[in-house]
């Protein structure tokens, strides 16, 4: 069987055991497959196993989050269902820890703070609102954010997130600060990048291990992107 093309030096995967398979998403994929049809990073991971481990059918994936198209960072999939529903859960209650670096055109003022909005969701646009007040519709969303330095011409944003909404640290940087992230231009920012990606990457995740309850950290590293290149030099 040969091996199929999925991930050349494997610098996707970031850890696997018997019940969890964690990976740095590229910007640009799908982490579950929708109505455009592009295979999608959970299909790639299902290859994956069936490959390594030669399974005659399907591998067994399962996603417990997901992260936008065109960002990039650690996504954590569950190889068993026990893992799947634990981490469902633990996702569910807000105990798993995420921390994203962003880039932004402007300093954010004040550099550091807590950020909370109620936002509505348009699924007809794929856009989310967000309100500084209660709304009827809204789902409330709340962050953290610190800036770390400055990264060439642009500034270095670590975000953690307390909630977990669609879009949301996209549209509570750009409302709540007015820093839309660098090519982020459907939440403000004036010019796409290249490669249609956001410069958000989902820069740590951790969490109790699902199944032997250890205390685990996992980084992914910052994207081998033209516009990372000021971060990654300095800060990793």
């Amino acid at each position: 069987m040969n091996r199929p093309n999925l991930w050349s030096e494997q610098k996707e995967i970031l850890f696997e055991d018997n019940h969890l398979l964690i990976l740095n998403k590229p910007a640009g994929l799908l982490v579950q497959g929708d109505e455009t049809g592009d295979e999608p990073l959970s299909t790639k991971a299902a290859e994956y196993l069936r490959f390594k481990y030669k399974k005659p059918g399907a591998a067994f994936i399962g996603v417990a989050h997901r992260l936008d198209r065109p960002v990039s960072g650690v996504v954590a999939m569950a190889k068993t269902s026990k893992a799947l529903s634990r981490l469902n859960e633990m996702f569910r209650d807000n105990t798993v820890h995420k921390t994203y670096w962003a880039l932004v055109g402007k300093r954010p003022e004040p550099e550091q703070g807590h950020l909370v909005h109620w936002l509505v969701k348009d699924p007809i646009r794929n856009v989310t609102k967000a309100y500084s007040q209660p709304h009827p519709q809204g789902l409330r969303a709340e962050l953290d954010y610190a800036l770390l330095g400055q990264a060439g011409n642009r500034h270095l944003i670590e975000v953690r997130p307390i909630t977990g909404r669609p879009h949301q640290i996209r549209v509570q940087l750009s409302t709540g600060l007015g820093t839309p992230i660098v090519g982020d231009v459907k939440y403000g920012f004036l010019a796409p990048l290249p490669d249609v990606s956001i410069a958000l990457h989902a820069r740590r995740l951790q969490f109790q291990h699902p199944v032997t309850k250890e205390q685990m950290t996992f980084e992914a590293p910052v994207p081998d992107m033209n516009h990372w290149e000021a971060a990654r030099e300095l800060y990793g």
